[in-house]
């Protein structure tokens, strides 16, 4: 999906391809294995997943700074992988800063430039404009300690930005931040992208970030692609229930297929009762097979005791969020459940939750009990 049409640099520049991109580490797993993407001018493209999945490894070889296995990465149909890093033109923006602490902020914005040979008085014009864009020209002549974590990380995009890079690469940028700082910046990423139509990709371990920047994700588990589109469709719609776990249905448990309902629903046994959700997966499902169902905590609701799929439990943990109560309940069969409500609920007392079908989804089973475990609390 293509984002803002307006461009600053990169004339050539239409598109970035992956095909195939593999890196393996000696005799491990491969990191990343048979990665295919494709980057269109303006897009705002965010690599999703936890730890090890293998996204800043993809990041790492778009931007030279790991080799291929095997595969290659095109632009505009040049192949530029067998390009230095330098020779590659693109921005790149780090987790834990990198700056010099020796030379001030408007002398690091300048480094990039000055190793592309870039004439004194053209470097200092376009350092000075780069810091305009992240409003800190006032701190032109400070030094980086002088500075908050917040603006050292925007002087880090500032010096992305003044090579006027064909894409902007950014590997967790907000991750050392403090949660206040993290939106802040997180804004100020956006308009930086709108305001200047970007091409960037981005990664993050947040689905919150993704959700929030990207035109596009792509949800990566053990070095694999595990679902490409829009936030939209990533959101709504999970293709499995790895993602539908990185995308906040924090409830992910196992269950067995019982029968088929109307359209694409099925009854399946869970928490020790009947529950009727909606088949995500493919394929025929036979009798008592093993699949994973995936709700979201805002789609419990606290009931009476009517209504569909109606599950007994004890709340356990009740926390206050402001508008809203977070809730942690456990059924009778030791399954542990968490709610989002509005309605009044204490410590120790006994709810009845209901959820509709169409928001009980089913998957084939494709987690264990351990992984289960991990992917739901990483939402």
């Amino acid at each position: 999906m293509a984002g803002p049409a307006r461009r600053t640099s990169g004339a050539a520049f239409e598109t970035l391809s992956l095909r195939g991109v593999t890196r393996v580490y000696g005799r491990n797993p491969p990191a990343l294995y048979d990665f295919d993407l494709e980057l269109g001018r303006g897009d705002f493209v965010a690599l999703l997943g936890p730890s090890g999945c293998g996204k800043s490894t993809a990041l790492a070889c778009i931007a030279g700074l790991q080799l291929l296995t095997r595969g290659s990465i095109w632009r505009d149909g040049e192949r530029i992988d067998t390009k230095p890093a330098e020779k590659r033109g693109f921005g790149m923006v780090f987790q834990n800063y990198a700056l010099f602490p020796h030379l001030s902020v408007r002398r690091n914005v300048e480094f990039g430039l000055a190793m592309r040979k870039v004439a004194r008085g053209q470097r200092q014009e376009r350092a000075l404009a780069a810091l305009r864009t992240v409003q800190l020209e006032e701190h032109a002549s400070k030094l980086p300690s002088q500075l908050s974590g917040g603006q050292q990380q925007r002087v880090a995009i500032a010096r992305a930005l003044a090579i006027e890079p064909e894409v902007v690469l950014m590997d967790e940028p907000l991750s050392n931040l403090d949660a206040a700082l993290r939106i802040e910046l997180r804004t100020e990423i956006k308009r930086i992208y709108q305001e200047r139509g970007l091409t960037v990709l981005y990664v993050t371990h947040d689905q919150e970030e993704a959700l929030a920047l990207a035109t596009r994700l792509v949800v990566l588990r053990k070095g694999r692609i595990e679902q490409i589109g829009t936030p939209q469709e990533v959101y709504t719609n999970p293709s499995s229930a790895y993602v539908a776990g990185f995308m906040g249905y924090r409830n992910l448990f196992p269950a067995s297929y019982r029968e088929p309902g109307q359209g694409r629903e099925a009854r399946v046994s869970a928490f020790g009762a009947t529950v009727t959700g909606t088949v995500i997966s493919d394929g025929r499902l036979e009798d008592g097979a093993g699949v994973t169902v995936a709700i979201r905590p805002e789609d419990l609701i606290l009931g009476t005791g009517a209504g569909p799929n109606a599950i007994e439990a004890v709340a356990e943990v009740v926390e206050y969020h402001g508008r809203e109560l977070s809730v942690q309940a456990r059924t009778a069969t030791d399954n542990v459940l968490h709610l989002k409500t509005t309605e009044p609920v204490a410590a120790g007392s006994l709810v009845t939750l209901t959820a509709r079908p169409d928001r009980v989804l089913v998957y084939r089973s494709g987690l264990n009990r351990g992984e289960l475990d991990v992917e739901a609390g990483a939402s």
